[in-house]
């Protein structure tokens, strides 16, 4: 991989991820843009605990442009893009409309490919490996960086998830703070620590999804993929590395080998639950890492540290059948009480259904 960091008219940083050595990024953005002025603030919620970004800049950010005026594909003739180059393999830059900027921590876009017509699971493994050496090295950099304390990279697909974008791409945020979700994890894990004497919670479920079977949607040497037991979305899948590992930086090079082939085959599976003729199924693909700050916030009898943590991807569509959506209402939106219409065994059976050959 070769990596070469630049900067956009606006003073944004841009990095091009390649995969040969030999090639030279110095095309220069030739946009007429003001220097970037984004504000991001972070208010806390007494009641609930959490924290909400108020970000108010962002309601002006691209909206469903036409093809030929995305912003992601590369810069061609006078027409000027995201991208100044004229091609690439992948591509990170800062949002332009960030949700954190500054103190409160960081937003990047990832182009995943300059095909706008593409999709993730139509990329070749070798490119698919390239967009985890960008996420890796992204998860390295940013967690340098004192306003942010979690990485979260992911990707949202389809304009039912809520895409203004067409073009495949994710996204990397640097939070400056545990999030939520992260954060019921880890006082789950310490809970299951101090209740076994010092077992993982992680791997507890991981390995109870492998006796039980009836849930596994495929398995490789170094990753597996299943429903978990109470899937909170109707198509929902957990991929972990059979050795946990706390983020992507300490995945070992066997796991970095397979995971592109392993990963592309579900997310191609999930193209298919709905049968032939169908649109491509939105999706949500979301790496779930370990916090970089400190946990002391869930230390007790049995403190947890990041090494307890697992590094996994959860991959979920809200699509429940053909044509029908998952809509959050009233108990999940109001109570955060999920109900799934579909069983998690059945979704498995599924997604082993609808193999590739």
């Amino acid at each position: 991989m070769k990596k070469t960091s630049t900067r956009l008219a606006d003073g944004r940083e841009l990095i091009y991820y390649d995969s040969r050595d030999d090639v030279v990024r110095d095309a220069v953005d030739r946009r007429p843009l003001d220097p970037t002025s984004t504000t991001s603030e972070i208010r806390h919620d007494p009641l609930l605990g959490d924290s909400v970004a108020i970000a108010s800049h962002r309601q002006g950010r691209t909206y469903h442009p036409p093809a030929d005026e995305c912003p992601l594909c590369p810069s061609e003739g006078d027409r000027l893009s995201e991208i100044p180059d004229s091609s690439y393999d992948v591509v990170v830059f800062e949002n332009r409309f960030p949700s954190l900027a500054g103190d409160s921590g960081r937003c990047e876009v990832v182009c995943f490919t300059s095909d706008h017509n593409a999709s993730f699971a139509e990329l070749t493994e070798e490119h698919a490996g390239l967009v985890l050496d960008a996420w890796t090295d992204r998860t390295a950099e940013l967690s340098n960086l004192p306003s942010v304390q979690q990485v979260f990279c992911f990707e949202n697909r389809g304009a039912e998830i809520g895409v203004t974008l067409g073009h495949p791409h994710g996204q990397i945020y640097g939070y400056p703070f545990t999030t939520p979700r992260t954060a019921l994890m880890l006082r789950s894990a310490a809970a299951h620590k101090e209740a076994t004497g010092g077992g993982n919670l992680f791997d507890h479920v991981v390995a109870q999804e492998l006796a039980d079977g009836s849930r596994i949607v495929l398995e490789g040497e170094h990753w597996v993929a299943f429903v978990p037991y109470a899937a909170h979305w109707p198509y929902e899948v957990h991929l972990y590395p059979k050795r946990r590992v706390p983020d992507l930086l300490a995945l070992d090079e066997g796991a970095r080998t397979e995971f592109p082939k392993v990963y592309l085959e579900l997310l191609r599976r999930f193209d298919r639950i709905f049968g032939e003729g169908e649109p491509p199924t939105p999706y949500i693909a979301a790496w779930h890492q370990a916090p970089f700050g400190a946990l002391e916030e869930f230390d007790g009898d049995a403190a947890v540290s990041r090494d307890d943590f697992a590094l996994h991807l959860e991959l979920f569509t809200i699509r429940r059948t053909s044509g029908k959506l998952k809509f959050l209402a009233g108990s999940e939106s109001g109570m955060n009480v999920f109900i799934n219409d579909v069983p998690p065994e059945a979704a498995a059976q599924r997604l082993r259904e609808v193999a590739s050959s």
